[in-house]
């Protein structure tokens, strides 16, 4: 039986699945956010979050307060439980943990590529690095001096040399073409996990291919709408397009030869899903696509807890913490400007992982 079935699953991930059950009961709950509307300053905020999961995480933090310093020990709190988890994990468990770093792995190896090639020093550009993103080689990139020397050690001594090796030339490493080296990563690793998912069967392999699907299909059509008025050609962007997903491959096919929004709002009309997430966009002027896409996503993370036995909750809670971490971002900022009339106007800006705010907020 898969590893994702009830017969075998508890002999070796029985004990993560209800650690990590455990840490999802902790996610700020509607109540919990309600609180945290109601701050009037960062301190305020400060002590409101100790009566959460957060505990004292911030009690070492003189004041005054950054927003940005919420955010980085809210990440490392995450950073600390996933380490944990990945650090008791036996295969095939700890391989997909593995996974779920490569995206932020990609970005930050990017970033040191844009560095690079902007002159800056790499050792300084490691500390803006996602934590989730660090590997054990990494130190090594900082003796790269030009995109030659980079492009080597990450072919050779990184997690993603498999994907640089088949889809990136020295010859592609610009400024320009920074985005689409980025994109290009993220669609051979979106490929490559939803295989590893269906090796792995069972339940695991069926959300996974929802939670993946939905993944592929969001970064096609924000791909083909950010390409408009670029110089990126048709040809170009469809190579940027993931081979999974409900679009693929009749929606993407016509995605490839889109050429202006009501073109791609046109095709995207036969998915249900995705006309009912424009549509609350359009229809909405505080809401914009990617808002309904993130509460789109945070709705299939919560539906992943339904099941047991499998491991696509470890991809959805990751899901759920990033997304409650802009939470606490966004009503940080608003504190810290003084600006809390924003927080009514919240679904352009954030969306409970529990409960739409506007359900707690009202005329607040």
């Amino acid at each position: 039986m898969a590893p994702g079935g009830m017969l075998m699953f508890n002999i070796d991930d029985g004990y993560l699945e209800a650690i990590l059950r455990g840490y999802r009961a902790g996610i700020l709950t509607s109540a919990d956010y309600a609180n945290l509307c109601q701050c009037e300053t960062l301190e305020d905020l400060r002590m409101q979050l100790t009566a959460t999961d957060y505990g004292n995480f911030l009690q070492n933090e003189p004041a005054p307060l950054a927003t940005t310093t919420i955010q980085e020990y809210a990440t490392k709190k995450l950073v600390d439980e996933f380490r944990a988890l990945r650090c008791q994990a036996t295969e095939p468990l700890a391989t997909f943990l593995d996974y779920l770093t490569y995206p932020y792995m990609i970005d930050n190896l990017v970033l040191l590529i844009t560095g690079t090639l902007k002159e800056k020093d790499i050792s300084e550009l490691i500390d803006k690095c996602h934590p989730l993103g660090l590997f054990d080689s990494m130190a090594s990139l900082c003796i790269a001096t030009n995109p030659e020397e980079l492009y080597r050690e990450i072919v050779v001594d990184t997690p993603l040399a498999p994907y640089f090796a088949e889809c990136v030339s020295l010859e592609d490493i610009s400024v320009l073409n920074i985005e689409i080296i980025r994109n290009t990563l993220h669609k051979a690793y979106l490929e490559d996990f939803y295989q590893y998912c269906q090796k792995i069967g069972g339940a695991t392999a069926e959300l996974m291919s929802v939670l993946l699907s939905f993944e592929a299909d969001r970064r096609a059509i924000n791909i083909t709408l950010h390409s408009f008025g670029t110089s990126l050609r048709k040809d170009e962007r469809e190579k940027l397009y993931a081979q999974l997903g409900e679009l693929y491959p009749e929606g993407i096919s016509k995605l490839a030869k889109a050429d202006e929004k009501a073109t791609v709002q046109q095709i995207i009309e036969p998915y249900g899903t995705y006309r009912r997430l424009w549509s609350m966009a359009m229809d909405n002027p505080d809401k914009t696509l990617e808002d309904t896409f993130f509460e789109h996503e945070v709705y299939l993370a919560r539906q992943a807890f339904d099941q047991q036995f499998q491991y696509a909750i470890f991809y959805a809670y990751l899901r759920l913490k990033e997304q409650e971490i802009r939470n606490i971002g966004w009503i940080a900022e608003c504190i810290s400007q003084k600006n809390k009339s924003k927080l009514n106007k919240s679904s352009s800006s954030f969306e409970l992982p529990l409960q739409h705010v506007n359900s707690i907020l009202g005329s607040s």
